[in-house]
């Protein structure tokens, strides 16, 4: 049985998604503040945590970050009222996987949740024999380790949060291939998004300052009018 937890403050909203996923077949546990979450979500193993942003003790924003820092792969389901593009951006730039906006349909809830969990089954490997050449993934300087996710450029470090290091493991898998902004919503958010805002373009602008800023040679490239590509100059 899939555990989920959720963080959530408001009574008839628990009530209702407790019992609706209870009969999904998922074990729910409760918290009703950001604090209890948090250690909730440290001191036990999820198959997926589901957090409101407005929480007392604790907003939901500071618990994903703080949960990050522990935990990379547990899927992270924003639930909440603040559904402003921008509060989209942040809630995924804090290490969210996803957003769903109140009100909701319970069923899309349902559909986001089961694809999050399929989406992260295989990325929490415990065993070293696990690791072989088939995690690591080179471009020119670049190096992608997907079983020990880290990133490095010129034999440097480079800090992601999980939604862009997402993001850069698909282009480094589709080097050299343009891809479109709904392809690039497809893979790396896993469902059809209708944000209305630009957050393919804030994330790809999020990753070149990270992956291109000390590097003469930048590799992220725009194509305009049909999206980005991964590759070694701006030349087709």
């Amino acid at each position: 049985m899939k555990k989920i937890l959720l963080v959530e403050d408001e009574a008839h909203v628990v009530s209702f998604i407790k019992k609706g996923l209870s009969e999904e077949g998922f074990e729910v546990s409760v918290a009703f503040d950001g604090k209890t979450g948090l250690q909730l979500a440290l001191d036990n193993t999820f198959d997926l945590i589901i957090l409101d942003i407005m929480l007392p003790e604790m907003n939901g924003l500071e618990v994903c970050k703080a949960i990050r820092i522990e935990n990379q792969f547990v899927p992270i389901l924003f639930l909440t009222a603040l559904g402003t593009s921008e509060n989209i951006v942040l809630g995924l730039e804090n290490g969210a996987d996803d957003y769903l906006v109140k009100p909701f349909k319970f069923i899309e809830l349902v559909a986001r949740i089961k694809t999050l969990i399929r989406r992260s089954k295989g990325k929490s490997l415990t065993s070293e024999t696990a690791v072989n050449d088939k995690d690591t993934y080179f471009f020119g300087d670049l190096t992608v380790n997907d079983y020990t996710k880290t990133v490095i450029r010129a034999n440097e470090e480079i800090s992601l949060t999980s939604t862009e290091y997402k993001l850069l493991l698909f282009f480094i898998k589709n080097k050299k291939k343009v891809l479109s902004r709904q392809d690039i919503l497809d893979a790396v958010w896993g469902i059809d998004y209708d944000l209305g805002t630009n957050v393919v373009d804030v994330y790809v602008n999020y990753l070149r300052k990270k992956v291109d800023a000390k590097s003469e040679e930048k590799i992220i490239h725009t194509i305009i009018g049909m999206g980005y590509v991964l590759r070694e100059s701006d030349n087709i």
